[in-house]
């Protein structure tokens, strides 16, 4: 259940109006990577978590939640930068408080112009911020990834909040308004606090990679293809030690020759590894049984109830 308050998270201000980067800041509000894809991505994963996984629905719809606060934080925003711009702004510019703003006809006049740089701010919804991004493209549920899998998910949530951090580190390049940069860069710290939360959830799921169950195999798991010409680079990418699996890399510099004499890699035996397929095989059944149990013991036949009232009754009375 959600209930609103209507004091926000953080005391968003705007010294004076500026339309132009209303737009722009339209990209935080409607955009692929803004706040309303991330409150909805939070939410929709947060329901897999319910019976199974319950500390990680508790921070998963908190997260949510504060995301919509932050909406609520950038929709304010772009209305006070909108200033008076309203669908009868042309005709009633003479007696609206806009002269108090600025010094003259030609500023006044300016300022329409910049309101209408964005068309839809003045004709389709007046002096509103709208789902859109800064292009006017509509916000889409495919922004959203969600996969009912914790160590996929968590570490979509992180990638997203990397896109989300510099999504407003690129936009205070954009104003030099000190209350409207105040905002951004609170909104920003949110974005890598968020990144080390779902990364501290990530850390109390192992193994938690690779992702998922299945565990690949070590026959191409370790193997780099040189599949360009010209000046090579070797790094810890292509050589030495692999991050995760700790296998050495392997370093394929004649691509064709090794797909060909390896029957297109299916007659390769593992190399650098010590993984087996037979080992790789075990695993794949123990952790294909361990989360659909943990799953299915935690999830009732019948009688399904999400919510269980007294109890959060006695919860709330401590």
């Amino acid at each position: 259940m959600f209930y609103h308050v209507k004091d926000l998270q953080f005391n968003a201000r705007v010294s004076r109006p500026d339309p132009r980067f209303a737009r722009i800041l339209l990209e935080a509000f409607g955009g692929a990577n803004g706040e309303l894809t991330s409150a909805m991505q939070y939410f929709v994963q947060a329901f897999s978590c319910h019976n199974p996984f319950p500390d990680k629905y508790d921070m998963l719809m908190d997260i949510a939640t504060e995301e919509l606060a932050h909406l609520e934080i950038v929709g304010a925003t772009i209305q006070m930068l909108l200033g008076p711009v309203n669908g009868e702004m042309k005709d009633a510019a003479e007696t609206m408080d806009i002269r108090k703003l600025m010094d003259g006809k030609s500023a006044k006049e300016e300022f329409i112009q910049q309101a209408f740089t964005n068309p839809q701010c003045v004709v389709v919804a007046p002096g509103s911020p709208m789902l859109t991004d800064s292009n006017g493209n509509p916000w889409c549920g495919s922004f959203v990834s969600a996969n009912a899998e914790l160590t996929v998910d968590l570490q979509s949530n992180m990638a997203n909040e990397c896109r989300a951090k510099i999504g407003y580190e690129n936009l205070l390049k954009f104003t030099e308004d000190p209350s409207v940069r105040e905002t951004l860069i609170f909104l920003m710290t949110r974005e890598v606090t968020h990144f080390q939360q779902f990364e501290a959830a990530l850390n109390t799921i192992q193994p938690n990679f690779p992702p998922a169950v299945l565990q690949t195999s070590p026959k191409y798991s370790n193997l780099y293809f040189n599949l360009s010409k010209g000046e090579e680079f070797r790094g810890p990418w292509n050589e030495g030690q692999s991050s995760r699996l700790k296998e050495e890399w392997q370093y394929i510099d004649n691509s064709l020759e090794e797909v060909r004499k390896t029957n297109g890699l299916v007659d390769r035996k593992p190399e650098g590894t010590e993984r087996t397929e037979k080992q790789v095989a075990q695993m794949d059944k123990q952790l294909s049984d361990e989360p659909s149990n943990e799953v299915l013991s935690a999830t009732p036949e019948k009688e399904l109830m999400w919510c269980d009232y007294q109890k959060s009754e006695k919860g709330s009375k401590k």
